[in-house]
């Protein structure tokens, strides 16, 4: 138990670094920004309380919130998706999730790219829609969202390639 604490805690502070000293930096096209911290969420494990993933999910995107002066929206962001997270997960990988036994190294890549992508696309429209909160901007919140997530789903995969560990 305590190892998988710090195993999360070590995983949360280097996406928050990696995020603020590094991506927020990246502002392709004026619009293009990866957004890798929600990797916390997405590998949070299925057998934890579910309101402690919530929670730590506003942990995570309120720290993100402090260190880009954004108010809020990151953490509301993140709340959202933690709270969707097992209708993720149900989508995505089906009767695996039903019996608890999901083991990311372990099911195929495209259960895993599915998961990703929703998880993805859902967290940047809620972003977006609350940086822009403007129903006559919907193409921009639409844009930036579309590139974005392709931005980030491409990084994801990548680090999931990179720290994937094979077990048969």
């Amino acid at each position: 138990m305590n190892s998988i604490f710090s195993v999360h805690t070590i995983r949360f502070i280097a996406l928050v670094f990696i995020q603020v000293l590094i991506l927020n930096h990246i502002n392709f096209l004026g619009y293009i920004n990866p957004y890798i911290y929600i990797l916390f969420i997405a590998f949070f494990p299925v057998k934890n309380n579910r309101i402690i993933l919530i929670l730590l999910s506003f942990l995570l995107g309120l720290t993100i919130d402090m260190f880009l002066d954004t108010g809020g929206i990151h953490a509301g962001a993140c709340v959202f998706i933690a709270y969707i997270r097992p209708l993720i997960l149900k989508s995505s990988f089906g009767m695996i999730y039903e019996h608890q036994t999901i083991r990311f190294n372990t099911v195929e890549f495209g259960s895993k790219l599915t998961y990703f992508t929703l998880l993805t696309v859902l967290h940047h429209i809620v972003l977006f829609s609350l940086e822009i909160f403007s129903i006559s901007k919907i193409l921009l919140i639409l844009q930036k969202t579309l590139f974005s997530s392709i931005f980030t789903i491409l990084l994801i995969v990548i680090v999931n390639i990179i720290f994937s560990r094979k077990s048969k």
